[in-house]
């Protein structure tokens, strides 16, 4: 096996800076990591955590807890965490909960038995069982995108939903749309009530009335889409346009209104919320907010980190931009 001393040579710097590199990336500038990270590529080279761990009582590992491992958008976020999480030193863990709690308190317990040094939540319940909560108190937590239920507030990397919210019914105002129906993802979520604020703070602002039946859903899935979009065209009057909480939703949306031959946008415009890749493909490119997930994934880690290594934090909330991009989708009614 390739030892220290080599990366340290093909970097050009002291094995001391290797190890200080690959330990805590953090004490040494970007230049210098950049360096020793190539020369650790190059050589083959693979530190022993085990050991290191033994010696300083962390893993060099950090667990992460994703609903759907199906749902491209995480998958884009995790992308993030990944890259952001090799660079300083850490392997990733995924536990993929489907939602269930009992998963959710298996993974999350990899934290309390030093087998992880900290957790990334995607979701928004609190990991750990009721046994488990006050040990859990001082663990190193992030949420990405929801914040994490409950009394205690741990950091959150997320995007100003409400405006998001805001800049989609603008956006369908703007076309002249006056009846709305909206598919919905988790109602329990603080996105769920970011994103549905939003919209209903325009269209009281326009004197626009939404009637409660048209709002529909409960899941971020293609199957929530069809059914809720099912729900909606049976309401009289029909919505002239439909908001999707997420891609999944609208593309689920999308088939069913087709399949009813009606014409999108003619008939009925559709947004979505993620900017999924197939979203610019799909017939036609859907309307739809981007969310910098990759960022989010990075920007997780980098308070993780913090946290573990017991530095003061800087900020608690991370709020990224977003963009809407508007596409083929969304248009006046034409008939």
């Amino acid at each position: 096996m390739t030892n220290i001393k080599k990366v340290s040579e093909l970097a050009g710097v002291s094995t001391a800076t290797v190890s200080r590199t690959l330990k805590s990336p953090e004490r040494v500038s970007e230049q210098t990591r950049a360096k020793v990270m190539q020369a650790v590529k190059q050589a083959g080279y693979r530190p022993n955590w085990m050991a290191t761990s033994v010696k300083t009582g962390k893993s060099n590992a950090i667990v992460v807890l994703v609903p759907n491992l199906v749902n491209p958008f995480f998958m884009r976020i995790i992308e993030g965490i990944e890259q952001a999480a090799q660079e300083k030193g850490y392997c990733v863990l995924l536990g993929d909960t489907q939602g269930l709690e009992a998963r959710e308190h298996e993974y999350a317990s990899m934290v309390l038995t030093n087998r992880a040094d900290g957790l990334i939540q995607l979701d928004h319940s609190f990991p750990f069982s009721d046994n488990d909560a006050d040990l859990a108190a001082t663990v190193p937590m992030v949420s990405v995108c929801e914040r994490i239920e409950g009394e205690r507030k741990y950091p959150f990397i997320e995007l100003d939903n409400h405006a998001a919210g805001r800049a989609l019914a603008h956006h369908l105002i703007g076309f002249g749309h006056r009846h709305f129906g909206i598919i919905a993802g988790q109602r329990r979520s603080q996105i769920h009530h970011d994103r549905l604020t939003g919209i209903m703070s325009v269209l009281k602002g326009e004197g626009i009335d939404f009637k409660d039946d048209m709002l529909v859903g409960g899941s971020y899935s293609i199957e929530t889409g069809v059914e809720g979009a099912r729900e909606l065209l049976s309401r009289n009057p029909r919505p002239s346009a439909i908001f999707c909480f997420n891609d999944d939703i609208a593309i689920g949306a999308m088939f069913e209104i087709k399949a009813q031959g009606l014409r999108i946008p003619d008939d009925i415009s559709v947004t979505g919320f993620d900017n999924v890749k197939v979203s610019a493909y799909m017939d036609p490119p859907l309307t739809t907010i981007d969310q910098p997930a990759y960022e989010m994934g990075r920007n997780a880690v980098e308070v993780l980190v913090q946290q573990i290594n017991r530095q003061p934090l800087k900020r608690s909330r991370v709020i990224l931009p977003f963009h809407l991009l508007e596409r083929g989708s969304t248009g006046p009614l034409k008939n």
